[in-house]
């Protein structure tokens, strides 16, 4: 059964995983893929640990997923993200057919769930249900404290060079 409380359930197990990327020092982004009730699968950002752009954390939860069913074809899944996916990531879930994506924090850079474009209106032979904003606040927040983090580091290196 999909209602709010499952929802903010799975996102904040998707919270928790953009938590361990930002620890490993990768974009904290983290992705969850349900059936029903049931965990399918997870991922979290690895690009920097991977070196590769296609480890995104909605790549590696769908193709865990996809190892875990047995199958390609997603179509009774529900996809978790903290952040709007971008271009590649909403072609994956289109291509896999995921029923239905559930994301936190818009990205007014890439994001392709509606902030840049909206891939999911164009005539693709699939069109998931898209729901956005949950928990969009706590998932905001793990992102801006990333970036914040990042922009104090290098200033305190330019600091430590000046002196």
């Amino acid at each position: 059964m999909r209602n709010a409380e499952q929802d903010e359930k799975m996102m904040h197990l998707a919270l928790e995983l953009a938590q361990i990327a930002a620890q490993e020092g990768e974009v904290p982004v983290g992705a969850v893929v349900a059936k029903g009730n049931e965990i399918i699968a997870v991922g979290r950002n690895r690009r920097e640990q991977q070196k590769n752009a296609l480890c995104h954390a909605e790549i590696e939860a769908i193709n865990a997923a996809c190892q875990a069913l047995g199958g390609w074809r997603l179509w009774e899944c529900d996809l978790y993200v903290t952040l709007e996916p971008c271009p590649m990531c909403t072609g994956a879930i289109i291509n896999s057919r995921i029923a239905r994506v559930v994301y936190g924090a818009s990205d007014a850079k890439a994001g392709s769930c509606g902030s840049v474009v909206n891939l999911f209106e164009l005539p693709y032979n699939h069109q998931p249900e898209l729901v956005s904003g949950v928990l969009q606040e706590e998932c905001g927040a793990v992102l801006t404290q990333f970036f914040q983090s990042l922009r104090d580091k290098r200033s305190k290196k330019k600091k430590e060079v000046v002196e």
